[in-house]
């Protein structure tokens, strides 16, 4: 943001008076005091006491007992843009991001081994459990001043629209991956991506150019090259009904949805709290809140898609209990707990974090395209021999092509990207 500055001068001193570039200021004139003429080379080599690089406003010319100084960046005024130290932080959290995204898949492959009869079980002590995390987190930062009141009274409508959208995503998968066949499923959920984009455009009044448009259909081209080089033609979707893929692509823009609406939450929160940044545990914390909500109610729905009638759910959770814990290590066909499951459970919560991070310093897409890329990368690690996975599986040349298709949509839009503008 650019600085105006107005200096005047008087007989026993010299002040340097800050004001609003709205605002006229004038200086009392005294018949008596003379000023002496400014010379040009003194104006312009005169220095603020910040160390800025004054540029003369044209005014001061004319008159040069009351002339105006604008303190500049380092970057031309005449670009009319200027690239802010924000993008290094976008890139090291993109990194990041990635990083725990590929742990993330990798571990909930490996928490399956021990945990492989009871997927449901995991899925619901992840939301459930995150809840009483995050609010306690929440509850430590409020105690110690880092979240405000002003912070916690932000509109909680937008919360309960995300928790019933991430429920339905929710519901709306796990119905569709159980009529799908399994391949076909990460081919279809790059419908996410597209979701985002559309739903940027309308909600936030986001406008891309048409080479980040097309980074972003590159990037899911890869994807369904690279994941869908290993389906074989017996697999592919000429057995299922339409509905199911529909449902699927439904799914996706529930989730699309309330990503979109978290990032709103972020840019209205700043425009709320004047100018101050919203403490991402408070969307954490009510966003997961309202999700465990709906996921309540809409419970014996779930469970009878996963294969599991409601009258036997508890015994179900009990069982799925005792497996997670694993008291002894009596119980049969879960070693590795809770080790394994306790470690995706960790690195699950630091990745939602550090992905709600990015999305509130950069945007949802560009989070969404730094999770697209560890795809390709965490298949290429569970190819590779693991502990409690010790097959190493085979790769085919079409993954290498839809990796290479990936890499060049993620080059094209980021490329794409224009700076950010200097505001006034």
């Amino acid at each position: 943001m650019s600085l105006y500055i107005t200096t005047s001068f008087c007989v026993s001193c010299t002040r340097l008076r800050t004001h609003n570039s709205n605002e006229t200021m004038s200086i009392r004139k005294n018949p008596k005091l003379r000023l002496p003429k400014p010379h040009f080379t003194d104006i312009l080599h005169s220095k603020l006491t910040n160390g800025d690089t004054p540029i003369l406003h044209h005014n001061s010319l004319k008159n040069p007992n009351n002339f105006t100084v604008h303190a500049s960046s380092d970057e031309s005024p005449s670009s009319g843009h200027v690239t802010t130290p924000i993008n290094k932080l976008i890139i090291v959290s993109s990194a990041v991001t990635v990083a725990l995204a590929i742990a993330n898949r990798v571990l909930y492959k490996l928490a399956l081994v021990p945990m492989k009869q009871y997927p449901f079980f995991l899925a619901q002590f992840n939301t459930f459990g995150y809840v009483v995390i995050y609010f306690s987190i929440l509850y430590v930062r409020y105690r110690a001043g880092i979240v405000t009141n002003e912070m916690l009274s932000v509109p909680k409508s937008r919360f309960v629209a995300i928790g019933i959208l991430e429920a339905l995503g929710v519901a709306t998968g796990m119905a569709a991956a159980a009529m799908l066949p399994g391949p076909i499923i990460p081919i279809l959920t790059q419908t996410f991506l597209v979701w985002q984009l559309a739903f940027s455009a309308l909600l936030l009044r986001r406008r891309y150019s048409f080479n980040q448009i097309s980074g972003c259909l590159l990037v899911a081209v890869g994807i369904m090259v690279a994941v869908g080089s290993g389906s074989n033609a017996d697999r592919t979707l000429s057995r299922v009904e339409f509905i199911w893929p529909a449902v699927m692509i439904i799914s996706c823009a529930f989730q699309a949805g309330a990503s979109i609406i978290k990032e709103y939450i972020f840019v209205d929160a700043a425009k709320r709290l004047k100018g101050k940044s919203l403490d991402i545990f408070v969307v954490n914390s009510f966003g997961s809140g309202f999700q465990v909500l709906f996921v309540l109610l809409l419970l014996p729905l779930l469970s009878n898609l996963k294969g599991i009638p409601f009258a036997q759910l508890p015994s179900y959770l009990k069982s799925g209990a005792g497996c997670l814990v694993n008291i002894g290590r009596n119980t049969p066909g879960c070693d590795g707990a809770p080790l394994l499951p306790l470690l995706y459970i960790t690195v699950n919560m630091a990745f939602n974090i550090s992905y709600l991070n990015l999305v509130k310093i950069s945007s949802a897409v560009v989070s969404s395209l730094a999770v697209t890329l560890s795809v390709p990368l965490s298949i290429y690690v569970l190819s590779l021999p693991l502990p409690y996975i010790p097959e190493a599986a085979g790769l085919s040349p079409f993954f290498l092509l839809g990796s290479l298709i990936l890499v060049s949509g993620l080059v094209l839009y980021n490329v794409s990207r224009p700076a950010k503008p200097v505001s006034n």
